[in-house]
């Protein structure tokens, strides 16, 4: 994939497009992720249209710098090239059957947001008072916090009886809630300022260890408390169709 041919939000959109269409094809179940963020990206489109940032057009920029980095790292994937150890802990459960939608979608969210967002953070102000962005940074971050949301309506409609089970028990709930709050903490934006106040030459070195501590993370969804491990495995229990039917329900499209 040639980065230079992505320059605006809708090329994000068109690239996130192709992917949804190329994982569904191939019942490949890291298109879980590839459409709630398309889902997302339309989202900040809109915010951009109706003024809802501050700077709409470095907002754009930011957005596109951001989806580089997970659309570079699906390509290079496939491509069997070298990706951060945050993004490879999530496309390495793409042939695990046990994995749930739910844990394809939360370790996206952990690799785009805990490393991607400050690396493109840094990126768009190079040479610049990065705190002009935090206003803008906070508004997309409470976009992304939508993913949420997005992540509990999406699995209520592959398995409506979801929603049954998280009124009874609110602990499932509970524990997106609390991922979501480690995510949509400071971390990124303290990250973001720490490598864009260092020299480009020291870039790699900081980039390097916030991978290490981000892979790190991947394991609060892959080695969950019991309790957790129980609720995904009634929710596997009722886990239907296949992975082309769940991405057409995640989309809202069934």
């Amino acid at each position: 994939m040639n980065r230079e041919f992505i320059q605006t939000i809708d090329d994000v959109i068109s690239v996130l497009e192709t992917i949804i269409n190329e994982t569904a094809k191939n019942e490949n179940p890291l298109g879980y992720f590839a459409v709630l963020y398309q889902k997302v990206t339309v989202n900040v489109k809109k915010g951009i249209e109706n003024d809802y940032f501050d700077d709409g057009k470095r907002m754009e920029k930011l957005d596109v710098i951001f989806a580089k980095r997970y659309i570079d790292a699906y390509f290079a994937w496939n491509q069997k090239q070298w990706v951060t150890h945050s993004w490879e802990k999530t496309f390495e459960l793409e042939k695990n059957n046990k994995m749930l939608v739910l844990q394809h979608l939360l370790l996206g969210m952990n690799a785009h947001i805990n490393l991607d967002l400050g690396i493109a953070a840094a990126e768009i102000s190079a040479n610049k008072n990065i705190q002009e962005l935090k206003t803008d940074f906070n508004k997309i971050n409470e976009i992304l916090s939508s993913l949420v949301d997005e992540v509990q309506f999406g699995l209520s409609a592959i398995w409506p009886a979801l929603k049954w089970i998280l009124s009874k028990s609110g602990k499932l709930d509970n524990y997106l809630v609390d991922f979501s709050m480690e995510i949509a903490r400071d971390g990124a934006w303290n990250f973001a300022n720490t490598v864009a106040g260092q020299e480009s030459d020291k870039w790699p070195d900081e980039i390097k260890l916030r991978d290490a501590a981000v892979a790190e993370k991947s394991k609060i969804i892959t080695h969950s408390k019991k309790w957790i491990q129980f609720l995904l495995w009634i929710i596997r229990l009722g886990e239907r169709g296949t992975v082309s039917e769940k991405m057409k329900k995640l989309s809202g499209m069934a």
